[in-house]
Order: C-alpha cells, then structure tokens, then sequence
C-alpha cells in the first residue's frame, strides 16, 4: 500500500466517522423537541458545540497527546495532560451549551444536574477514545504497509542475487567450452565467440527487467544450443521445438536456461554416439509447457555444487511463479525429463 493511499483510506475513514456521528446526533436532537415548535437555530448550535468540541478534544489527543505516548510511553504524563485538556474543554462546552438554551438563570433544570454532566463526559470520551483507535488503525496500517515493503525488498534482492548466480554458472561452462575448441584449434572459436557475446548483451541487458519476451529468451536458448553443436561438432542429434505462437508473451528471465545446461551435461558425451538431446516449448493460450529430455550417460553428481543450479531455478520459481508452475522431474535407466509448466503473462 503506497503512503498515498494509506492517507486516503484514513482520510476518508475520519470524515465518514464524523458525518455518521454528526446524522446520528442530530437526529437525537430534532426527536427529543419532536412536538414542540422545531427551533433549528437552536438545534444546529447545539450540535455545532458537541461536534467541534468532541472533535478538538479527538485531535488533540489523536495528534498531540497520543504520538508522544506511543513514541515515550509515559503513561502518567500522558494521563495528567489529557485529564486537563479534558476538563478545561468540557467546562468551556458545557457553559457555551447552557448560554445557547438562556438557562443561566435557571439553576435547578436539567443543564445544571449531574447527570447531564455525566453524559456530556462519557459520550465525549467515547467519542475521543473511538478517533483514539483510529490511530491505532493507523499505525497498524503504517506497520503492515512497511512489513510488506520490507517484504518485497527482500525478496527482490533474493531475485537479483539468484539471478546473479546464474551469469559465473553460465560463463564457467561456456568459457571451458571456448577452451576446448581453442586448444583443438577448431575453425568454429570465432563463432563461438560471436555467439557469447550475443548471450551475455542479453544477460547484462535484458534479463535485468523482471520479465522480458518469450521471444528473447527462446533466442537465448537458441544460441545456447548452437553453442553446444559446435563444441560437440554437430555428433549429437538435438532438437528444439517451439510449438505454438509466442509472440506477446513475457516471461522471468533465464529460468529455462538451467534445465538445458543440465540437459548437456549430464546427458551428452562425446564418445557416447547414443547421446541426445530433446527440447520442446508448447504454448496454448497463456500456458506454457517446457519440457527438456536427454539421455542419461552417467549419473547426476549428488555433490552439492552440482546443485547449485537446480536450487537456484527452484526458488526462483517459487518466488517469481508461487501456485502458477508445476515442475516434474522423472528419471528412468537411460533417460531423463524435465517437465516444466506455467501461466505466463
């Protein structure tokens, strides 16, 4: 909730309060001279006195008397200081209240008692106690708007960090990549370098935006792959399908990305000519399904550095997608499925 609203919300909260409370007493007041001659000069000072009495008591408190308890909690100053403020302006109410009706004169009638003392007091204190708990109401919707934003910055900054992993992740496996051709002298470094360099301007630019186009990062995945083939040189069939039109759909950045790297590294050796590799994209409406299978030469390091990748696309999923992905994961003798599917935006 921006600071903005929450004032608005308050704002409107005290001048409905007030115009409930102001119907609600005048209509008390016009009852009570029901079958007499309606007076509404009267009438209307009299509500006007218990109002702005009622509410400069209110403020008084709500603005003065109440922060400096919250902030020191000094109850017995705060306690002496309302007490007189109280009885200073009841006082004042209750002579304004008598001089209106022209019973200065009149000492035994029923603004001179007691009893008319006694409710003036309690239902103004009512009144002050009640806008008194609107600053409570207040300071609570401060504090939750606060949590909330506190909430927010901490789980962006867990956002950015995880997705900060994934760029040392990204370059450790490409730069080896680049290393092996390098030494083999293959004729294809200089397109792998081209190739990275097309990544890491999307990595550096695009993937800073919470969610970039489908588009974007099926090119990213594109370029990925090709990668891939040249280190390989083309010696494994991998196939990468995108069904559907993914036009005008966005997506978190880089959260397909660590499925397919594992795709290559636990399932594709060299000397393996049985390895391969399968990628398919579905789309139909909003949903998609990302589905990466791969044939399993050895087994997946339990290590917890081989992890780390897996984790990190968890949890980013779970705070970028919370409820709106399911993610299957099924390992059979040669094979293994990754199977991802979410609502898009």
């Amino acid at each position: 909730m921006s600071s903005t609203s929450q004032r608005t919300k308050v704002t409107l909260l005290h001048i409905s309060f007030w115009c409930v409370y102001l119907s609600v007493f005048l209509y008390q007041v016009s009852s009570f001279q029901r079958g007499r001659d309606m007076d509404w000069d009267k009438i209307l000072s009299i509500v006007s006195i218990q109002v702005i009495f009622a509410a400069l008591l209110s403020y008084i408190n709500y603005f003065f008397f109440l922060p400096g308890f919250l902030a020191k909690a000094e109850k017995l100053k705060y306690v002496i200081q309302f007490i007189v403020v109280f009885i200073v302006i009841i006082s004042i109410r209750i002579y304004l209240e008598r001089d209106v009706l022209n019973v200065s004169t009149n000492r035994e009638g029923y603004l001179y008692s007691t009893r008319f003392i006694v409710q003036v007091v309690t239902s103004t204190l009512f009144i002050v106690i009640f806008v008194g708990m609107l600053r409570f109401a207040e300071d609570w919707f401060e504090l939750e708007a606060r949590r909330k934003e506190i909430e927010h910055e901490k789980l962006a900054a867990e956002l950015n960090f995880l997705k900060a992993q994934i760029n040392p992740h990204f370059l450790f496996n490409t730069l080896n990549n680049l290393y092996y051709l390098a030494y083999t002298k293959s004729e294809n470094t200089t397109e792998v370098v081209a190739k990275l360099s097309q990544m890491m301007r999307y990595m550096i630019y695009d993937s800073n935006h919470p969610e970039v186009l489908l588009n974007k990062e099926i090119e990213y995945m594109q370029n990925y792959i090709s990668l891939e083939r040249l280190r390989l040189n083309n010696q494994i069939p991998i196939k990468f399908d995108v069904q559907g039109n993914p036009d005008n759909l966005r997506i978190v950045p880089l959260i397909f990305i660590t499925f397919l790297e594992n795709a290559f590294k636990h399932g594709v050796n060299n000397n393996n000519p049985n390895a391969w590799v399968n990628v398919t994209i579905q789309l139909q409406d909003r949903q998609c399904i990302y589905t990466v299978e791969n044939s399993l030469v050895e087994k997946p390091e339990s290590t917890e550095k081989s992890g780390i990748g897996l984790r990190n696309v968890k949890r980013r999923l779970e705070l970028s997608y919370p409820n709106q992905y399911k993610l299957i994961t099924e390992e059979k003798k040669d094979v293994y499925l990754v199977q991802l599917t979410l609502s898009l935006s």
